[in-house]
């Protein structure tokens, strides 16, 4: 029986720092208000032209993650990218890491699983893992977001929460099953799919060729929509859920959560799952503030920063869990 432990952790940012006091020159808005609402105080966003792409800061993130695991690129038997935005509409960006890491030529899958992809990517590499199928995994998150947002006041409920970025991590085999991924847990309730989407371009609603022959400044349709009260309702129940039927499938209790890595959505949902558990500052670990939310890129962003930090130690019970759109969500429960 083999388990699968997170060997090499690995994150990067964009340089181009957005304060809520820079976006007041694009849109009615301001720090106080966006702060209010989110916590966020920056984000990351690609510069224009600068050529960066979700597949090169997934690459250079996934460099990191493979270096601190200490094997060699060739030893990695799969990858797994999560991710909402894309180089293409297709092929997926899987590829294109395996391309630009010069990987041999081993199977890569695309998540759409958007803030809870990084989640479901852990899992999907987890059972292959523990299957005996695969010895090393690399799964990515993420995310750029900027290039398609309505930096409006229009758009400016959605366009001030979302930054770029990326994250990765190595799973390895590991044959003590006491360490490592415990145990995984995935859900999703469709029936809310457009209350958090982007509707276009997509091959059942409105393709590029709709929104070319409109030409219709009033269309929305290719920016995000985001319903923020119902989302947020909806959010801190399944984030309680999900987490506390981790906890009950290994036997712990919320007092047995060391660090609790919640996908960066809102620091207003993160503070209050952290007063439901009863968790101390030092038990939960929020950069929202200066990343702003960068989807399926948040989680692995913040754990490889706490893990940087020294906040999560060997024999640590570390808690993952995210929701999002789809809905979806899951967690992950981990002993260090």
């Amino acid at each position: 029986m083999y388990n699968s432990k997170i060997s090499g952790l690995g994150y990067y940012v964009p340089d181009h720092v957005v304060s809520n006091d820079d976006l007041t020159q694009l849109m009615d808005t301001s720090d106080e208000w966006i702060q209010e609402r989110t916590g966020i105080q920056e984000r990351r966003w690609v510069k224009p032209g600068s050529g960066e792409t979700t597949s090169s800061m997934g690459v250079k993130a996934a460099k990191i993650a493979i270096e601190r695991a200490g094997i060699d690129k060739n030893e990695i038997d799969f990858i797994v990218f999560a991710t909402l935005s894309p180089d293409y509409y297709f092929p997926g960006p899987g590829v294109t890491v395996q391309k630009e890491l010069g990987i041999k030529t081993v199977g890569a899958l695309d998540v759409r699983n958007q803030c809870s992809g990084f989640v479901y990517g852990l899992s999907v590499a987890d059972q292959f893992i523990k299957t005996g199928m695969y010895k090393h995994v690399l799964v990515i998150g993420s995310e750029l977001h900027s290039h398609g947002l309505d930096k409006t006041t229009r758009g400016r409920g959605v366009s001030v929460i979302f930054g770029d970025g990326a994250g990765a991590a190595v799973l390895s085999r590991t044959e003590d099953t006491t360490k490592g991924i415990l145990s995984t847990h995935l859900h999703s309730e469709g029936e809310h799919a457009e209350e958090l989407s982007l509707i276009a371009p997509g091959m059942g609603k409105r393709w590029v060729t709709d929104i070319l022959a409109d030409n219709s400044e009033q269309d929305e349709s290719y920016y995000p929509y985001m319903n923020g009260q119902f989302v947020f309702k909806n959010a801190v129940v399944r984030f309680s859920e999900v987490i506390m039927e981790g906890l009950n499938k290994n036997e712990l209790t919320p007092q047995d959560i060391d660090m609790l890595i919640p996908h960066q959505a809102n620091l207003r949902i993160a503070q209050f799952i952290q007063k439901k558990f009863k968790l101390s500052d030092d038990q939960v670990y929020n950069n929202i503030q200066k990343y702003g939310n960068t989807t399926a890129a948040s989680i692995p962003i913040a754990l490889t920063e706490a893990w940087e930090k020294g906040k999560i130690k060997e024999g640590d019970t570390v808690v993952l869990a995210a929701f999002g759109s789809g809905f979806t969500w899951g967690s992950a429960i981990i002993k260090w």
